[in-house]
């Protein structure tokens, strides 16, 4: 978006160039013509300069570029007195005032349209616009203009001035909210890792909190006992063992609660965060009547590659494909993203290599046409163990 404004601003220069220089050499001699050709040449690429600082500034990448925006005020104005000038003091011809006037009109539209880059506050560009309007019927009046004509070459200029000047604070409105809907999209994404996280969090408090207090509270009674020389500490250690049994086994649930859920659900949840991060996920496939130790394989690889996405790439459109082929089970996650995904060298990758190897599945991922970054995953239908290997 952003090279498309500048070169949008640097077209404007060259349509500047084309539709006021090259045609003065329909109206006048050429060596009149070739004057007011590099005239406006120079005020084109003054233009260019100042939209191209000016967006810059926009962004945050230099301070605002007041000496050269004053210098495009000056240069406009220079030109359009010169208009005026060749068309007061040349050859008395109409095809002379025209297209000394089509070069007068046409710097000052152009010439407000760059600056209005350049300024922040609306009014201020309203007033430089009013401004310019303004000063074309003012350096009519020399030409002897009748009071009608000037009405009419301040309106055109106020008109031209304006169309130009709501173009370009049109633009770097535009610029802005796309750089702002970006950055948006990578909160979300980053957002929905948390997210994840926290319930995480959430869930291994809820089994342990409860547990590890009353595990202090009866080691600390068990102490005290044993002080005082009662039998009944022992018993309190004997409970405090078994609600540490009990707490390992109930972690180990929660776990293998986020390793072996079911695909389908794995598949839902992937659409569901990459909705959230602003990223387009499409799933085919039947996974109905797949058995739960292939589910838990496959269902590992979606959330590995749904965090892959998330974190490493700059993907916009995600799709995620389960087929059946023979005895296997093929799994493939391709996402737009391959310019700055992580590579098949990755630790969250390895790890799923070695999931899989050890059910005698495999894992490919990388680059492919198109700048895509695909992940395929197959797992055989006859895998046993699957779960207890992954544990």
């Amino acid at each position: 978006m952003e090279t498309y404004t500048r070169w949008s601003f640097h077209f404007f220069g060259l349509i500047e160039f084309v539709a006021i220089g090259l045609s003065a050499f329909d109206r006048v001699e050429p060596p009149l013509a070739s004057a007011l050709a590099l005239l406006v040449s120079v005020h084109a690429v003054v233009c260019m300069v100042t939209a191209s600082r000016a967006l810059d500034w926009t962004r945050g990448r230099r301070p605002q570029p007041l000496k050269l925006l004053w210098t495009l005020a000056a240069v406009t104005l220079l030109i359009a007195v010169a208009a005026v000038g060749l068309a007061e003091r040349g050859p008395d011809t109409g095809q002379v005032d025209a297209a000394a006037g089509s070069v007068f009109g046409g710097v000052l539209c152009f010439g407000a349209g760059a600056l209005a880059l350049g300024v922040r506050d609306r009014r201020r560009v309203i007033g430089a616009v009013v401004g310019f309007g303004a000063g074309a019927g003012l350096l009519s009046f020399p030409l002897g203009v009748p009071g009608p004509a000037v009405l009419v070459t301040a309106c055109v200029v106020l008109v031209g001035a304006g169309f130009l000047a709501f173009t370009s604070v049109f633009s770097v409105w535009l610029l802005d909210a796309v750089y702002q809907l970006d950055e948006a999209r990578e909160t979300r994404a980053r957002l929905a890792v948390a997210e994840e996280r926290l319930r995480f969090g959430r869930d291994l408090h809820d089994v342990m909190g409860r547990n590890l207090a009353v595990i202090a509270l009866k080691s600390e009674l068990a102490v005290q006992l044993t002080r005082r020389g009662r039998p009944e500490a022992v018993e309190q250690m004997i409970e405090v063992q078994r609600i540490a049994r009990e707490s390992q086994r109930e972690v180990r649930d929660v776990v293998r609660g986020y390793r072996e859920a079911d695909l389908e659900t794995e598949l839902t949840g992937a659409q569901g965060v990459l909705a959230a991060a602003g990223i387009d996920c499409a799933v085919t496939g039947e996974t109905a009547g797949l058995p739960g130790p292939v589910q838990s394989a496959l269902g590992w690889v979606v959330r590995e590659a749904t965090t892959n996405v998330l974190r490493h790439g700059n993907a916009d459109r995600c799709a995620v494909t389960v087929r059946t082929t023979g005895e296997r089970v093929v799994l493939t996650v391709e996402n737009n993203g391959a310019g700055t995904e992580r590579g098949p060298g990755g630790s969250g990758l390895a790890g799923l290599r070695e999931r899989l190897g050890a059910v005698g599945g495999t894992l490919t991922a990388g680059r492919a046409d198109g700048g895509v970054f695909r992940l395929v995953a197959e797992v055989p239908l006859t895998a046993a163990g699957v779960l207890e290997a992954a544990s």
